[in-house]
């Protein structure tokens, strides 16, 4: 399922590869063993004296969710995870003045017996199956995900490669994003659960390549927001911790490119959810909108067949 790629590649090739649909599996960039290694400090600086990954245990599951939306909210704002980050993206060969960033997401995933029932909360749960281009509606969006302990195939997240460009019944078309932003932003994070942050499929699926991706700490993979993804449920004694972004090249937004639309139907897209990595500017003040734009469909006609010409490369 991955390209390996140990260099950093120029940004037209880099973007290029993902809008075909591969999925880029990092495996020298030294700012990604920094950034592992100053995560792995700060999580066990907050945890002590416990094991991050053994946390569950001693924590209520009321408890794990204020402690890790917490510990979410202090990693996203940390000046040093910003460096960080930043540098990973430069070590890939993307310039901080040409791409836009999400927010710096620390995800926990606790163990769950199979078949018990906890409260779905945001900081906690399983993802389901989605895309995320479902809900954002920017198809040049690249995904970025990394692991900062060891994980294993239960104990990750899947892709589906065969559903690159299959289309799957979704609730993509009734996701009213600027009414949940605003909801969010009167009640905090939350006030939106983890049910609703995403559309959500509504077929029966039965698929053979779902692939969990098992990478190294140190090793990251980028792959576009448009491959089908899930969490894979946890029962395997052990919290999974892992980083996630996601980022725009800028130019690419400006002229429409990205990957292929097949089954988005979203009435609105979400610059404002993005900043450049040089400056923390808006993506949206960038390109003078508003962050929060309706959206009429996937791409001008004029601009499709570029997009289209791409996922041929």
């Amino acid at each position: 399922m991955y390209t390996s790629v140990s260099r950093a590649l120029e940004p037209r090739d880099f973007h290029d590869r993902i809008y075909a649909g591969q999925v880029l599996r990092l495996d020298a960039l030294q700012p990604m063993h920094n950034l592992v290694d100053f995560t792995r400090t700060f999580l066990e600086e907050a945890f002590a004296p416990f094991a991050p990954i053994e946390i569950h245990r001693h924590l209520s599951h009321q408890q794990q969710t204020e402690s890790f939306a917490q510990r979410q909210r202090d990693f996203a704002r940390s000046p040093e995870a910003r460096r960080l980050w930043r540098a990973v993206f430069e070590a890939a060969g993307l310039d901080a003045d040409g791409l836009a960033r999400d927010s710096l997401y620390l995800r926990f995933q606790p163990h769950q017996d199979p078949g018990s029932v906890v409260p779905r909360a945001r900081t906690t749960a399983t993802i389901a199956f989605h895309r995320d281009t479902w809900g954002s509606n920017l198809y040049a969006q690249t995904n970025w995900w990394a692991p900062i302990y060891e994980i294993e195939a239960g104990r990750t997240f899947a892709i589906y490669p065969s559903l690159w460009d299959r289309p799957v019944a979704n609730t993509s078309a009734g996701f009213d994003l600027a009414a949940l932003l605003e909801r969010s932003k009167a009640g905090g994070r939350n006030a939106v659960n983890a049910d609703e942050a995403i559309p959500h499929l509504t077929e029966q699926l039965e698929v053979a390549d779902a692939t969990p991706v098992v990478i190294a700490p140190g090793e990251i993979i980028a792959f576009s927001s448009a491959h089908a993804h899930a969490g894979v449920p946890n029962a395997t004694g052990l919290t999974r911790i892992s980083l996630e972004t996601r980022t725009l090249w800028i130019d690419d937004v400006r002229e429409g490119r990205g990957a292929p639309n097949v089954d988005g139907h979203a009435p609105w897209m979400s610059p404002g959810m993005f900043r450049r990595v040089s400056d923390e500017v808006a993506l949206n003040e960038i390109l003078g909108m508003a962050r929060v734009v309706p959206f009429a469909g996937p791409f001008p006609p004029a601009r499709q067949t570029t997009i289209d010409a791409m996922a041929d490369c």
